[in-house]
């Protein structure tokens, strides 16, 4: 279903959240083993995209204090181009929103709608799978962006299954903090064997009776974790907030009940640096058509 005539396009970027997250090992290697559900949520950056002839890959925006090398949109532009050996560029305008250091997966994300959009717009037609493994290259959550859709999460994050989640909303809070995500999984007091479970024991009870291996140890080295936490259970009282992921953001499944607006309120006060938001869980990424036309 590629335009031939269309030379740009702008994409949704979604973030998403842990809805819980287990250790259930650890390789030979060294890397965990974990089980988690990835939720895509409606808190979105906004990539667009030009098709350009000269043989180059232009951030018109780059975002400041990222060195070009670590720039995830030009490093997913120049992997694609490399990969295909096209001689064509791209310009790339990236509006971040999702903040950084959230442990969100919004730089993820980004990349993953760049491979998506430039594979559209260079009429290159790979398949989900190739997309997939090019990702993988740049991220490990990656993937699961191109992948689309809800996922029940296992490995070290390689085997993605479709899962299906009610439409929820959730508090998210990120404290403006960042914990670097191998101080997590280097700290001895990290739990490691935590007991799998299923995709039908999840589906059980998605809402409740799950945790993150990763929250103890981050409200140790991040006391900023547990003051949000602590906020989120005031403003939600009987509330059970975890932390998303091996990042510093925190959130909390609401009741259809709970009453937005009055919470809304409450996050105009937060405080200061910190970034409240009330989102709503998403089915499929925004990009999701885009991927299944090629």
């Amino acid at each position: 279903m590629s335009d031939a005539f269309k030379d740009s396009l702008t994409l949704r970027s979604p973030a998403k959240l842990n809805l819980f997250l287990h250790i259930v090992g650890r390789r030979a290697d060294g890397y965990h083993l974990l089980q988690s559900v990835f939720q895509l949520i409606d808190w979105c950056d906004t990539v667009s995209l030009k098709r350009i002839p000269e043989n180059e890959i232009r951030h018109i925006n780059p975002i400041p204090g990222v060195k070009p090398e670590d720039d995830l949109v030009v490093k997913a532009a120049n992997l694609l181009k490399d990969f295909c050996k096209i001689k064509i560029g791209a310009e790339i305008i990236l509006k971040k929103d999702i903040p950084m250091g959230a442990g969100l997966g919004g730089g993820s994300s980004d990349a993953a709608t760049t491979l998506i959009g430039l594979n559209h717009l260079w009429n290159l037609h790979l398949d989900q799978k190739t997309l997939c493994d090019l990702g993988l290259k740049l991220g490990a959550d990656v993937p699961f962006f191109i992948f689309g859709k809800n996922a029940f999460v296992q490995g070290i994050g390689e085997e993605i299954q479709e899962i299906t989640l009610d439409s929820r909303q959730f508090l998210v809070m990120f404290p403006n903090q960042g914990i670097a995500t191998k101080s997590i999984f280097q700290d001895p007091e990290l739990t490691r064997d935590h007991g799998q479970i299923t995709i039908d024991g999840f589906l059980a009870s998605p809402w409740s009776d799950l945790s993150n291996d990763c929250q103890a140890v981050a409200m140790r080295i991040c006391p900023e974790v547990k003051q949000a936490l602590d906020w989120i259970s005031q403003a939600v009282p009987g509330s059970e907030p975890r932390m998303s992921g091996s990042g510093t953001s925190v959130f909390v499944v609401l009741d259809p009940k709970t009453d937005v607006a009055k919470l809304e309120n409450l996050l105009q006060n937060l405080p200061k640096g910190w970034i409240g938001r009330v989102v709503r869980g998403l089915n499929k990424n925004p990009a999701y058509n885009l991927i299944s036309s090629e």
